[in-house]
């Protein structure tokens, strides 16, 4: 029968052994060719704070480039088209968004076809049928689902500059991220080697990116303003327009939130001055 002490002993050697080899397992070959990637700057969005409101002119362009160029490749499964129409977002009229909807050809097996006309009611279609086909679209890549991918990156700032974002009221580093990354690509830099199907950008990790620069100027055209202005068609305006409408499509529900966050705070600074008269009133005449 083995000793517990031997037990023990072959134990604590396997324990030795492991904690040498943890440093030599936990180092992994840096590419001391590939520069540093830059801290992403917080950008000025008309959403930002508690008194940001989402800026409908804004989200329809933003739409426009994503239905124009990103929808090509990216879906949005959790986008209805009847979405386009709430309050708070781009807020198009209703017959506005029947005949977007109807422009496009809906999978429905009890349908003549299987196919039938869109309805406000319809999620918008994927561009790729399975994610193998996707896949052999984009060289083995998959785009990724535009539906909440604005809040799925996060941005850590140490104590005490945390703090403060519990008043952006968005999502830290997603829209921020997503503007930079779109006007992020460049010609690689001296003796950085891009591989073959990868594009140089400045603040993707590891700056070999699959996605070829979606933006050019003048791609998409805009049209005039409320005001009669001439918006910019540039890639720093595309980004910063279709980078606002997935803030809005990652959380659709941001200005209603911050509305009832007011009237959460007002009711509770009305009920603590009715207690407070109401004490008065009940102890007025009370001695202490």
């Amino acid at each position: 029968m083995i000793k517990f002490t031997n037990i023990l002993a072959a134990a604590f050697v396997s324990l030795v052994m492991a904690w040498g080899a943890a440093p030599a397992l936990a180092q992994t070959p840096t590419d001391t060719s590939a520069p540093p990637i830059p801290e992403v700057q917080q950008q000025p969005w008309s959403f930002a704070g508690i008194f940001g409101r989402y800026d409908r002119n804004q989200l329809r362009r933003g739409f426009q480039v994503f239905q124009n160029v990103c929808s090509s490749c990216h879906s949005a499964k959790l986008l209805s088209f009847r979405n386009l129409q709430d309050e708070g977002g781009p807020a198009y009229s209703a017959a506005q968004v029947k005949a977007l909807a109807a422009t496009f050809q809906i999978s429905d097996p009890t349908a003549q076809g299987g196919k039938r006309a869109g309805l406000p009611s319809d999620h918008w279609p994927s561009p790729f049928a399975t994610e193998q086909d996707a896949r052999a679209a984009n060289g083995g890549a998959l785009p990724p689902d535009w539906s909440v991918l604005a809040k799925a990156r996060g941005q850590e700032r140490p104590f005490p500059q945390w703090l403060f974002d519990f008043f952006t009221t968005y999502q830290e580093g997603g829209p921020d991220y997503i503007y930079a990354l779109l006007n992020g690509y460049k010609s690689a830099p001296p003796g950085f080697t891009v591989p073959q199907g990868k594009f140089y950008n400045t603040y993707f990790p590891g700056h070999a990116i699959g996605m070829p620069p979606p933006l050019t100027d003048g791609r998409v055209k805009y049209a005039a303003g409320p005001d009669g202005q001439k918006v910019p068609e540039t890639v720093d305006q595309y980004a910063r327009d279709v980078a606002a409408f997935m803030a809005w499509l990652s959380e659709p529900g941001l200005d209603g939130r911050k509305e009832a966050g007011f009237r959460v705070i007002a009711f509770l600074l009305l009920f603590a001055v009715i207690l407070w008269l109401a004490k008065r009133r009940i102890w007025e005449n009370v001695e202490h």
